[in-house]
């Protein structure tokens, strides 16, 4: 039977977007995937080198945690992959002598209290700079600021190590001023005592830049007519900033602080690497370090691999934490619900 023109109009026509209604709220269209594939097809393709390095660097590697569960022994075969077949399989071994092991417990100290330090003292100097650069009337001297405090980013960690020594060592330009004017000199570079506050204000010396930027451009889509509204209708700079710009800040803030918690365990290896001398191992020895020392410098490749599989997944459970908290307090975090 033959079809009418109307019903081969009706057949070619293409279909229309499921449309779906949730309660209370607008219609939402839902483009089928192959559209929705194609209308963004340039950004896909822009994403895949970074996709790609990250299953190279990311993903594979995790494939060698295996090695955890094993006495693995580099040296058994000619490559890597015959290595861990044929190594033996000894099961949670390594774990056990983790839980055992006293020096794994004082490097895991240190790590947190690190942690701890930074997040009170590293984490909330971005914001005010942030805002402190963002009150600048003159968009040059803004520019000159932000470029001042950004530059530190881009110098190694070699680099910051010698600065500070330069300027906090015992033979230092403080400690040789000091010496000049009849004072006894100092040297915070050889402290313990003093070590964990020396890498927090590395840290904030070099990276507080960094989230400056961040910070700036969440500030940049605040439209200028709220500032406008509210100053006519009398608020002053400090309301201003509590009622407009620091909501704004919030989502931000809250991201950034999922992110932070979610490296606690990890506390600036090469930074702590380069000053470890100084100081010793008791003030030095984090998790990264400890890593370090048991499986390249010792050649305990399985027991530095379990005690990496418990900062990872301990890591993932802070994230998890961290992003329901956000939730609850009406942020993003992360992820969405």
């Amino acid at each position: 039977m033959s079809l009418s023109t109307q019903d081969r109009r009706a057949r070619d026509t293409p279909k229309p977007p499921v449309t779906t209604r949730a309660a209370g709220d607008r219609p939402v269209t839902k483009l089928p995937l192959r559209h929705r594939l194609r209308r963004d097809r340039t950004l896909i393709l822009m994403t895949l080198p970074a996709v790609a390095l990250l299953l190279v660097f990311a993903y594979v590697p995790l494939a060698g945690n295996v090695v955890a569960f094993q006495d693995y022994d580099p040296y058994i075969a000619d490559n890597a992959f015959e290595a861990i077949s044929q190594s033996p399989w000894v099961g949670f071994e390594w774990f056990q002598q983790m839980v055992n092991d006293r020096l794994f417990w004082s490097a895991l100290k240190n790590t947190l209290v690190i942690f701890l330090l930074q997040l009170t003292l590293f984490f909330p100097v971005p914001v005010l700079l942030a805002l402190f650069v963002n009150s600048f009337v003159r968009p040059r001297v803004r520019a000159v600021a932000q470029a001042i405090l950004y530059l530190p980013h881009f110098f190694s960690w070699v680099l910051v190590v010698t600065v500070f020594q330069q300027m906090f060592g015992g033979a230092g330009l403080i400690a040789q001023t000091l010496r000049e004017h009849g004072h006894e000199g100092f040297d915070l570079m050889t402290d313990p005592g003093l070590f964990k506050f020396l890498i927090t204000f590395e840290m904030i010396w070099k990276d507080a830049g960094w989230g400056v930027i961040v910070f700036l451009a969440a500030l940049a889509s605040v439209s200028p007519d709220l500032y406008e509204a509210s100053a006519m209708d009398g608020a002053n700079r400090w309301r201003r900033m509590w009622h407009i710009t620091l909501p704004a800040l919030r989502p931000v803030v809250a991201l950034l602080l999922v992110l932070q918690v979610g490296n606690a365990l990890t506390v600036g290896f090469e930074q702590i690497l380069l000053q470890r001398t100084a100081v010793g191992p008791g003030a030095s020895e984090v998790l990264d370090t400890y890593v370090w020392n048991v499986g390249i410098t010792n050649g305990g490749f399985s027991y530095a691999a379990a005690v990496g599989i418990v900062k990872g997944v301990f890591g993932l459970l802070l994230v998890l934490g961290a992003n329901k908290i956000a939730h609850l307090m009406g942020e993003q975090g992360v992820y969405k619900k």
